[in-house]
């Protein structure tokens, strides 16, 4: 079910961010359930051509009014359980991963994931991960995600300013999450990262309250002192998904997430 904006209070990222306590690499996105990973233009896209400049990210600040149902990534209650919005050339499923040092997470990753009962507004489904941090290892980190394309390929979401999504934690969890938007240059699958995952996004403070956050392709950077290649923004044109992960070592996490949207619309 989609939002009520008069009913709830919403977060628009603008001019800043609150930074995580640790930092280091992430997770790749596993291969898309019912598909092999593969670099094709997800069907319906169009991904600008190899070597042409990335389009302008975009005005640093956007509305966070509800937008058209074309603009929906995925509410949790349309089709397949473990599947994004089918529509505009976007057909990727969502998935949850975890580092090799001993954290914890729930639904399992590399197996089918499992909406949960009790979305934002009184919906019926949200996307949730539960589950601890190692508090020893480096890297550590889990979180969950999803794949714009299956198979695995790059998006063009050219027309769009940012993203939108509802989120909450659970009550006396860890409340710093970072929001990555895997692009051409940060994962794999594009073949240009040298040291990759150091994918573009923010660090949030998630309440424990259902809260819209709204993330200006403009406003997203990558983290400072890793990753190969550097860039001034995140290439638009080429995405493969989002990811929101947890990095702080010991630390138990409980989050939710609804009504994930592009912003943009007039």
């Amino acid at each position: 079910m989609r939002l009520i904006s008069s009913l709830l209070g919403f977060t628009t990222l603008a001019l800043s961010v609150h930074a995580l306590t640790a930092c280091g690499g992430s997770a790749p996105a596993p291969a898309a359930t019912g598909g092999a990973s593969n670099t094709s233009a997800s069907p319906g896209a169009s991904p600008a051509a190899a070597g042409s400049p990335a389009p302008a990210p975009g005005p640093t600040t956007v509305s966070d009014k509800e937008c058209p149902q074309d603009y929906w990534i995925d509410d949790m209650e349309s089709g397949a359980p473990n599947q994004i919005i089918v529509q505009g050339g976007r057909r990727g499923y969502w998935y949850t991963f975890l580092d090799s040092q001993g954290s914890t997470i729930s639904p399992p990753a590399k197996q089918k994931f499992i909406m949960s009962s009790g979305g934002h507004n009184n919906s019926a489904f949200a996307a949730r991960a539960l589950g601890k941090i190692s508090a020893t290892g480096d890297p550590v980190y889990a979180g969950l995600g999803f794949s714009f394309a299956n198979p695995k390929g790059p998006y063009d979401a050219s027309a769009y300013t940012g993203v939108s999504f509802w989120a909450k934690i659970g009550p006396g969890t860890n409340k710093s999450v970072r929001l990555k938007v895997p692009d051409t240059n940060t994962d794999p699958d594009g073949h240009v990262c040298t040291e990759c995952f150091n994918d573009f996004g923010a660090d949030l403070t998630i309440t424990d309250t259902w809260t819209k956050y709204t993330i200006p392709f403009a406003k997203m950077s990558q983290m400072e002192g890793w990753g190969a290649p550097l860039k001034p923004s995140i290439d638009k044109s080429k995405l493969f998904g989002m990811q929101w992960q947890f990095n702080n070592p010991g630390q138990n996490y409980d989050l939710w997430i609804d009504d994930v949207s592009f912003t943009g619309c007039p």
